[in-house]
């Protein structure tokens, strides 16, 4: 079955790639208004997209009203400049999805979620306390596309809770911190625990020597 989505109706891109493109890491993303309060909001449209310099990349649709009004995160993104993206593990999963409930405007998402905050290093918006990896985030651009708004963050500052590093890298023990994923639909999840494979990149000569 084929899909041509120039002709297609509305929604129907978005049933399709969230089934296709997937898992897709969560960012619980904490950010802050000019007056001081904090919003948080988790997005799966989300990932790295390089690293010298590092550059998250994330999309925002606008609220579904008529118009083009963005939803708080992107505001706020727009207004201070900064935001800070909190790694979703299992033990995060229930309070990241009472984050995503549509409360009115002033309703704190951490306080009905039962979330605390801690100081970032270099952002005035806090991390999540009980989240245990955090990427701070300064504005690169955003760019509006349709009714969505792809935000650019560069990474300026990174928190990973000490159990989750090894110092020899360093390199974060992904194994050991059970991220989930979103899957296709609302509601739809993927764990990490137990679900790792290892498959060795082939070198040149490898291949060549028939070592496969």
């Amino acid at each position: 079955m084929t899909f041509d989505l120039e002709q297609a109706a509305a929604g129907v891109a978005y049933k399709l790639l969230v089934g296709l493109v997937a898992p897709r890491p969560i960012a619980l993303v904490t950010s802050m208004n000019v007056d001081g309060s904090l919003n948080a909001a988790p997005f799966s449209a989300y990932n790295y997209l390089c690293t010298d310099p590092p550059i998250i990349g994330m999309g925002v649709t606008n609220r579904p009203d008529e118009g083009f009004v963005p939803k708080d995160t992107a505001r706020n993104i727009r207004r201070t400049g900064e935001f800070v993206v909190n790694v979703v593990t299992e033990d995060l999963a229930e309070q990241m999805n009472i984050c995503a409930t549509d409360f009115p405007p002033e309703i704190n998402e951490l306080e009905m979620a039962g979330l605390t905050t801690a100081p970032s290093q270099l952002v005035k918006v806090p991390r999540i306390a009980q989240a245990h990896a955090a990427l701070e985030c300064k504005e690169y651009t955003t760019m509006e596309i349709g009714r969505s708004r792809i935000i650019l963050g560069r990474v300026v500052a990174m928190y990973v809770e000490d159990k989750y590093v090894d110092p020899a890298g360093p390199f974060v023990k992904a194994e050991e911190l059970h991220a989930i994923g979103r899957m296709n639909g609302l509601g739809s999840y993927v764990k990490t625990r137990d679900a790792f494979m290892t498959i060795p990149r082939i070198s040149y000569e490898e291949w060549k020597s028939g070592k496969r």
